[in-house]
C-alpha cells in the first residue's frame, strides 16, 4: 500500500506540473520541423546592409546591433534589433517548442535573445532578455545567472492550448509561466533592444530547431 501510494503521489506531482518532472530530454514526444534557409527572416536596421549586423558561419548566427541603430523598417516605433524570425510555422494552438544554444558576450545587457512573438495583450508571449549576466523573462523571473562568454543550451516550450510557457536551461526546467494570451504566434531569436541597454548588444545562436506536438 505504502509504495502504490508513493506512486500515486508521484503521478499527481508530474500531472500538476507538467514538464516539471519528465525524464530524459525535453524533446521527448515532440517531432522535429523541418528548417531551411528559407524559414530564416532577418530583421536589421533599414538603413543597413545584412551583412553589416549579420553573419553565419561554421553553423553560428551572429547577430549585433548598436542602440543608435535605426529599427527595422523605415516609421517603426520599435528599438533597434538584428532577429532571425521562423516563418512558416506560425501557430494559433498545439504545442511547440524552439531550442538551441545561445552565446551571450561579455557586456551584452538590455537586450531580449529569444521570443514568441504574439499576445492578446502586448506584441508577445514571453522573452528571453539579457541583464547583467543573467536571463530572465522580460526583466523579472532570473531563469539562469553567469550566462556571459559561454555555450548555453535552451529550449522553450509553448502550450498555446493551455497559455503556459516552459523554459529549460541545459535540459532542467528553470521556469513556469502564462503566456499572454491567444494569438498568431511564431519564434524569433537575435538581439532586439529593451531597457538600460549596453552600446552594443549581440548574440550569437547555433543549432536552432523547432518541434510540436
Amino acid at each position: 500500500m505504502a509504495k502504490m501510494f508513493a506512486l500515486l503521489c508521484g503521478l499527481l506531482i508530474c500531472i500538476r506540473s507538467g514538464y516539471a518532472q519528465q525524464t530524459g530530454s525535453p524533446t521527448d514526444g515532440f517531432t522535429q520541423q523541418n528548417l531551411t534557409k528559407a524559414n530564416f527572416e532577418i530583421q536589421k536596421p533599414y538603413d543597413k546592409e545584412v551583412s553589416q549586423r549579420y553573419s553565419f558561419i561554421k553553423g553560428v548566427h551572429s547577430m549585433w546591433v548598436y542602440i543608435n541603430d535605426k529599427p527595422h523598417f523605415r516609421g517603426s516605433k520599435t528599438r533597434p534589433r538584428t532577429e532571425i524570425g521562423i516563418k512558416g510555422y506560425g501557430y494559433t494552438s498545439g504545442v511547440w517548442q524552439f531550442e538551441g544554444e545561445v552565446y551571450v558576450p561579455q557586456g551584452t545587457t538590455g537586450v531580449c535573445v529569444m521570443q514568441i512573438f504574439g499576445g492578446t495583450q502586448h506584441a508577445t508571449a514571453f522573452m528571453l532578455h539579457v541583464y547583467v549576466g543573467m536571463l530572465k523573462r522580460y526583466d523579472e523571473q532570473v531563469v539562469a545567472t553567469d550566462i556571459y562568454d559561454r555555450w548555453i543550451h535552451v529550449n522553450v516550450i509553448h502550450n498555446a492550448d493551455e497559455g503556459k510557457v516552459y523554459v529549460f536551461v541545459e535540459e532542467e526546467e528553470k521556469l513556469v509561466v502564462d503566456d499572454r494570451g491567444p494569438a498568431i504566434h511564431s519564434f524569433k531569436f537575435g538581439v532586439y533592444t529593451q531597457t538600460k541597454s549596453s552600446s552594443c548588444m549581440e548574440a550569437r545562436w547555433r543549432n536552432v530547431k523547432v518541434w510540436r506536438k
